[in-house]
């Protein structure tokens, strides 16, 4: 291991052979970390925090942190991130809560930008984009290949969908269909991700289809029960509309419309 001899390292604490930690980062006693993870200098790693391979974390970020809930009464609940991803300066991840899962859950292959927040019980899935700034409350989920733009704000127990775009100073209050583009303050729709979603291998058939299943949840008058049976039934045909339809019955808090 190449351990910069400043750092504060608990000897509990479990590294990979070839981990890297730079000058006064400090490692606490439940913390694992896998092969290839950079840790720059000043950064603190706390709590029951397991951290895959391949990630680089940059410096004066804290994970692990209790959360930021007055309820927390000191139960070892974890926080988890997997591999390759990039964490970049004054990020803030807390472990989750016993109210919750019990976990706050990051995915593989995340490009996280500057002072991002994730606060207790949030789930990030995988190859999602945060930019600057980003916050999001306790108990938020955001699905694979959303992108997040900078100073977005996210209420609690939000969903934002997968392929998701959000326009700078966003702030969400409900959630976000799969394949939407949404800014404003409060959030609302402004079409699809078309460009992300050819960018990302979707036939020109499969964005002309979620454009179609956009104008029928938006632009056609229909209700919201209405719009999903009409999306269903397209589903057969076009199957990268399962991910909407599935969105759309698992929603609690209602979609930004």
């Amino acid at each position: 291991m190449m351990l910069h001899p400043t750092a504060i390292i608990h000897p509990n604490a479990r590294l990979a052979g070839d981990v890297e930690v730079g000058a006064y980062s400090i490692i606490g006693e439940h913390v694992e970390i896998g092969a290839g993870t950079v840790i720059g200098p000043h950064v603190v790693i706390n709590g029951h925090t397991r951290i895959g391979k391949n990630n680089r974390i940059f410096q004066f970020s804290s994970l692990g942190e209790i959360p930021q809930d007055k309820k927390y009464a000191g139960e070892p609940t974890r926080l988890e991130i997997g591999d390759g991803n990039t964490i970049r300066e004054f990020c803030t991840f807390n472990v989750g809560t016993a109210q919750d899962v019990g976990v706050t859950r990051v995915g593989n292959h995340n490009w996280i930008m500057a002072y991002v927040h994730l606060a207790h019980d949030c789930q990030v899935g995988n190859h999602t984009i945060f930019a600057n700034n980003a916050q999001l409350a306790g108990h938020v989920r955001v699905d694979d290949y959303a992108i997040l733009g900078g100073f977005t704000g996210v209420h609690q127990f939000c969903q934002i969908g997968a392929h998701v775009m959000t326009g700078v100073g966003t702030v969400i209050l409900q959630d976000i269909p799969p394949y939407v583009t949404a800014s404003g303050n409060p959030a609302a729709p402004h079409g699809t991700n078309s460009e992300g979603l050819k960018r990302r291998g979707f036939s020109s058939g499969a964005v002309m289809a979620i454009k179609r299943a956009y104008k029928t949840l938006y632009k056609s008058g229909l209700t919201l029960d209405e719009a999903k049976n009409t999306i269903l039934g397209q589903t057969a045909e076009h199957p990268e509309l399962n991910v909407l339809a599935d969105f759309l019955n698992r929603s609690q808090r209602g979609i930004i419309r």
